[in-house]
């Protein structure tokens, strides 16, 4: 461990499992290290995987299989800035296809109940419109999306929305 500052995620059992998907998922995310229990121990035996070291698109992070006792919330999430909506499919796709959940404004969860938001940077861009009713009418077509439709965006933010 180099990083003087990393994020550590709790899982039950299941962090070597959600790093590779990580990993197979977004670019610039690898594991880098997986640390075994080296006898038995309360909740598992010896061999059983207890920490994960892994990158998450650059972001140092440690996947901690410490137990069922805590769960994640929406309180923490990853924010993916995508360029188009190619890439926006692409990682709602992945995440919400491989038993994740979709919520709204571009939200979803990961099968391990860890948060994304999947946000194209045309979405970010809104708030920057010199037209506050652009921006509101952008605003308010995203508050009834799931995964952001660009193009939807776009058009209500141009008031050409149907």
């Amino acid at each position: 461990m180099s990083e003087k500052n990393r994020v550590c995620l709790w899982y039950d059992g299941t962090a070597l499992d959600a790093a590779e998907f990580y990993a197979a998922t977004f670019p610039d995310t690898q594991v880098t290290s997986v640390t075994r229990a080296p006898g038995d121990y309360p909740a598992g035996v010896e061999g059983d995987v207890l920490v994960v070291e892994f990158t998450c698109m650059g972001i140092p992070a440690l996947g901690l299989n410490g137990g069922p006792m805590f769960q994640h919330t929406e309180a923490f999430s990853f924010q993916v800035m995508t360029e188009d909506q190619e890439e926006t499919d692409r990682y709602w796709n992945a995440i919400v296809g491989n038993g994740g959940q979709e919520s709204q404004c571009g939200w979803c969860k990961d099968k391990w109940g860890v948060s994304w938001q999947i946000t194209p940077r045309q979405l970010m861009a809104i708030y920057d419109d010199p037209d506050p009713a652009a921006t509101k009418r952008g605003f308010e077509a995203m508050m009834t999306m799931r995964k952001i439709d660009i193009a939807a965006i776009e058009a209500a933010r141009a008031g050409t929305a149907a």
